[in-house]
């Protein structure tokens, strides 16, 4: 189970030490990845207005061919142009679903967001149907607030 006290803890470790966003990212999809088993695939996309598309910052998992995915489309693309977390229980029902490893059920959305922006989110993805609950959102949301926090003190 992901321990969100620690990572955010490590988190402000390194903001205090004078790391960037580049480095948080990483640090929380590594640790997220490691945390549990249900996470087979754990992302970080970034928005790119300009070519009104998400782009693969970095990932754990098996390798994917979306590196770039338009904003609108599949589960990611849809959550940032909707504003709004996504949970996914099954994927073989969601139309609009982009199919990165056929072994995924279920895939969650996180939004990284600070005020009316929204810098990105994190994407995990299961092998397991009804992987994610509302604790598994919660604690990755307190994560995304945080590097957030650096997103916008960064672009100021």
């Amino acid at each position: 189970m992901l321990e969100p006290n620690v990572v955010l803890n490590e988190l402000e470790d390194l903001r205090e030490n004078g790391f960037l966003s580049d480095t948080l990212l990483r640090r929380i999809v590594k640790n997220t990845a490691a945390a549990d088993d249900r996470f087979d695939w754990v992302g970080v996309y970034l928005v790119n207005s300009e070519e009104n598309v998400v782009w693969l910052h970095n990932y754990v998992g098996r390798a994917t061919t979306h590196a770039k995915i338009p904003i609108g489309e599949g589960v990611c693309g849809t959550a940032v142009s909707q504003g709004e977390n996504t949970n996914v229980p099954d994927v073989s029902v969601v139309e609009h679903y982009i199919e990165s490893d056929r072994r995924t059920k279920s895939e969650m959305v996180v939004l990284i967001r600070g005020d009316d922006e929204i810098f990105g989110l994190i994407n995990i993805e299961s092998r397991t149907e009804e992987a994610f609950t509302d604790e598994d959102s919660a604690a990755v949301q307190s994560l995304a607030d945080k590097v957030a926090e650096q997103l916008a003190q960064e672009r100021s």
